[in-house]
């Protein structure tokens, strides 16, 4: 496999400054791969690394070791690190352990949720339908998240939210990619609505069930996308 030339954004901080060279180095390659502009199984060529991000080959070593660890980056013995890229049968059981914890998290969200987190999270579900008129994947995507990590810091457990949040970031490139299925834009909007709507009610149960099914819809939507993909190789 050919090294895949890194992404940099031009406004991007080197690496350097606040944090060390390893820490900016690991958020930016993340980063990289949590929005999809690395995507999964491209190569992570160390010397190429280094050079885009003018460091040494120790903090690219360093940092992907650590992405290693948080299952977003597979290193293999005598071949190189590249973004992992979990089979089907890992990735369907990834997306039934991200339902329980969102569908927990929801759930909680409904009984725990103040009144000025309830009224963030209706601001910020509305703003995201203006997103999906325009049919704005980053933007979505990126105000999807804040959607989700609210509703984790919603259900009050931080335990839970640090959970749900680290698994969040193992799909991450496996959830942007199935937005690009034909209307899963607005799809995904009206399952938030379900969830916003049963938080808003302070009905727990009503909020979990809303929440494991667009879950499992993201799972399916993202099985049809890869079997759809497979097909046209």
């Amino acid at each position: 496999m050919t090294a895949t030339t890194l992404p940099v954004d031009p406004g991007a901080r080197r690496p350097g400054g606040r944090g060390t060279r390893t820490e900016e180095l690991q958020t930016r390659l993340a980063e990289a791969i949590v929005t999809g502009r690395l995507k999964p199984g491209a190569a992570l060529d160390e010397v190429q690394i280094a050079a885009e991000y003018a460091v040494s080959r120790t903090p690219v070593r360093e940092a992907l070791r650590q992405l290693s660890a948080s299952g977003l980056v597979e290193i293999r013995p005598h071949r190189g690190a590249v973004v992992a890229k979990p089979d089907h049968a890992q990735l369907r059981d990834m997306f039934a352990v991200m339902g329980e914890l969102e569908a927990l998290s929801a759930g909680l969200s409904a009984a725990q949720m103040n009144r000025s987190e309830r009224a963030a999270l209706e601001e910020l579900h509305g703003s995201m339908a203006v997103l999906v008129r325009a049919g704005d994947l980053d933007a979505y995507s990126a105000a999807n998240i804040a959607f989700h990590v609210s509703i984790y810091r919603g259900s009050h457990n931080s335990y839970l939210a640090e959970l749900a949040s680290a698994t969040r970031r193992r799909l991450a490139p496996f959830r942007r990619a199935q937005f690009e299925g034909r209307d899963r834009l607005t799809r995904s909007h009206h399952e938030h609505s379900l969830v916003v709507q049963a938080i808003l009610r302070a009905d727990s149960a009503r909020a979990a069930a809303a929440m494991r099914e667009h879950i499992g819809l993201s799972a399916r939507a993202w099985d049809d996308l890869a079997k759809a993909t497979t097909e046209a190789i």
